[in-house]
């Protein structure tokens, strides 16, 4: 993402992108928006013009960390989205996209465990993603968490029996 107010040859000013433009720049589903966003959240200074909310309760109230994977950043996110989009108007046209972009950061995050892990991970991640979905943030109970360990569990007890 190119940085607000650069310069396109020697004399010319390029006006900076809208709010609208960067903060769509940073939610859309993509690896490239989120490692923009990352860097942003980084170094909030670089983009302090547009007053971006940046603060988070991470994974609402659902466990950040649920059996170790950790969800955090996916939450933040999700968070940087939803509270930037009802401060500037406009969230309900970019709620869904906003969930999408969620949803692929939890599918990255599982991506990076083993093999074994990941069926976990990606199970929980679409509960976090429904979750979103049904009631805007993940709520899900320590129980539905536990509930899935214990049946990934009970499958790979199998797996291994055979």
């Amino acid at each position: 993402m190119a940085a607000p107010g650069a310069m396109a040859g020697s004399d010319a000013r390029v006006a900076p992108p809208s709010k609208p433009a960067v903060l769509r720049a940073l939610t859309d589903p993509g690896a490239e928006s989120y490692r923009d966003w990352n860097e942003a959240r980084l170094h909030p200074d670089r983009l302090s013009d547009y007053r971006f909310i940046w603060t988070t309760d991470y994974c609402t109230d659902g466990p950040d960390r649920p059996i170790g994977f950790d969800f955090r950043l996916a939450c933040a996110r999700h968070d940087f989205g939803y509270r930037n989009y009802k401060a500037i108007g406009g969230f309900a046209a970019n709620r869904a996209r906003i969930d999408r972009a969620f949803l692929a950061d939890l599918r990255r995050k599982c991506a990076t465990y083993g093999l074994l892990l990941r069926p976990v991970c990606s199970v929980l991640a679409g509960v976090y993603y429904r979750a979103a979905r049904h009631y805007g943030a993940p709520k899900v109970s320590r129980a539905e968490v536990r509930r899935i360990e214990s049946a990934s569990k009970r499958a790979a007890e199998d797996r291994a029996s055979r």
